[in-house]
């Protein structure tokens, strides 16, 4: 029997989802140790500036195609085009970006594991079960495979309760979650010998970097991808979107939540760093630059509580708490992009969908896991980097070029006819036309050249 694609039950369970699904471990991570690299508080100023100028608009183009189409990916690209070329090269990209979603998820689970499985051993040691925790702080084939598969059983169950039921109602508990422990570890953090050097990196300009041509590239990058655009994420939540929905300011809510957690996560991430400095901990690798990546999480962060005995237990086991929640977030975002397309393409119900998406993803985490050297990086790499902005490229031709100009007005102002004569819908398409998609070549030609 199918499923009833259903519809999210209020504008705050949307924002919650679709912040939830923007906000991921490279906003608390992978921002805050950039930005430190480009000027500090210059580089938060053109991530501002571009957020807006670049990300919400691509943004809008997510949502508007998929309220429109009340469907996937697929779907959303055939139901604007005219012939059937345009048609044939919609359902490719449609067919990528479902792919390009799956494959991030497949290396996002194994990341998330390790931080469920961090988060379950300081606890533990606190308990007395040594020989637990140190199992699930040592990396090794059965670890990496039994976290993995915890984690997508986890975001399994969450998409297969519905979209009312599970993602609006499990993101609803989520988010307040994640921005009540974010606001408590920066709280405490800020009290620790040390932080004040991090607080100054973070928000004392760099004004030379501002001339810099990597600030601009990076914080293209940094806005575009914090977003989580490009593979139907915000597509599919767009769909789920009731008809009397203003969309441009659910798309201002959206960005506004998720750069605002990022730029709170620098508050706690680099005062930290400067905590574990202080303590002895060493923060910089051998170019200089400030650690970032898993690194910063595994190893500096972990040293850090080590040191703080009791307290650091309750520091470690809150953090990647922390941590694992933004990851369930964007992970069932993720999911929900081929769970939908099953769905609706084979008319399954959304148990029977998501435990086959979630049967082939497990399976893709694994072959990367035993693979791990040569596939990681890799898989990253072209997914993240090359295959996300392309296809975020693709979807701004269509929702720029492809769609007929009248009806992509009409359905932004539904139910608002006024809105069509506002300064956002003169300027919004064509930002979506020439801006945008020129933003994106520069980015993917950065990354590849």
């Amino acid at each position: 029997m199918a499923a009833s694609r259903g519809e999210f039950g209020s504008r705050l369970g949307f924002i919650m989802a679709a912040a939830g699904s923007a906000v991921g471990l490279g906003n608390i991570w992978n921002f805050p140790t950039t930005m430190a690299g480009n000027g500090g508080a210059a580089f938060v100023l053109v991530y501002l500036a571009l957020a807006f100028l670049l990300a919400y608009p691509v943004l809008m183009a997510e949502l508007t195609l998929g309220r429109h189409a009340h469907g996937n990916m697929i779907t959303a690209l055939a139901k604007v085009s005219s012939n059937g070329t345009q048609r044939g090269i919609g359902m490719l990209i449609g067919v990528t970006g479902i792919f390009t979603a799956s494959l991030i998820l497949s290396f996002y689970a194994i990341i998330a594991g390790w931080m469920m499985g961090f988060g379950l051993a300081f606890p533990l040691e606190a308990i007395g079960s040594q020989g637990a925790a140190d199992w699930l702080r040592t990396d090794g084939l059965m670890r990496n495979l039994g976290l993995m598969f915890g984690f997508v059983i986890l975001t399994m169950l969450v998409v297969a309760g519905g979209v009312e039921a599970g993602i609006e109602r499990w993101s609803k508990r989520l988010m307040p979650m994640l921005i009540l422990t974010l606001l408590a570890l920066v709280a405490y953090v800020a009290t620790l010998d040390g932080a004040g050097a991090g607080f100054r990196e973070y928000l004392v300009p760099d004004v030379s970097e501002l001339m810099s041509a990597n600030i601009l590239t990076d914080a293209m990058g940094a806005a575009f991808f914090s977003l989580s655009l490009g593979v139907g994420t915000m597509l599919v939540y767009g769909s789920y979107v009731a008809d009397n929905e203003h969309l441009p300011s659910l798309g201002v809510q959206v960005a506004l939540v998720d750069v605002g957690i990022a730029v709170l996560a620098g508050f706690l991430i680099l005062p930290a760093m400067y905590v574990a400095a202080a303590q002895g901990v060493e923060i910089f690798g051998a170019q200089g630059e400030l650690i970032s990546g898993p690194t910063l999480i595994f190893d500096v962060l972990v040293q850090l509580f080590a040191g703080m005995e009791a307290t650091g237990m309750v520091l470690a086991t809150a953090f990647f708490g922390l941590m694992s929640i933004a990851a369930l977030t964007s992970s069932i975002s993720m999911l929900e992009v081929p769970v939908s397309f099953l769905v609706e393409r084979f008319q399954w119900s959304r148990m029977q969908a998501s435990l086959v998406a979630s049967m082939i993803i497990t399976v893709m985490s694994a072959v990367i896991i035993m693979n791990f050297g040569a596939l990681f990086g890799l898989v990253v790499t072209a997914s993240t980097e090359i295959a996300q902005p392309l296809l975020g490229l693709g979807l701004c031709i269509y929702a720029g070029w492809v769609w007929n100009r009248n009806s992509l007005l009409s359905e932004l102002a539904k139910n608002e006819p006024s809105e069509q004569f506002t300064l956002f819908m003169r300027i919004w398409p064509v930002y979506a036309q020439t801006v945008c998609p020129l933003i994106i070549v520069v980015i993917v030609g950065q990354t590849l050249f």
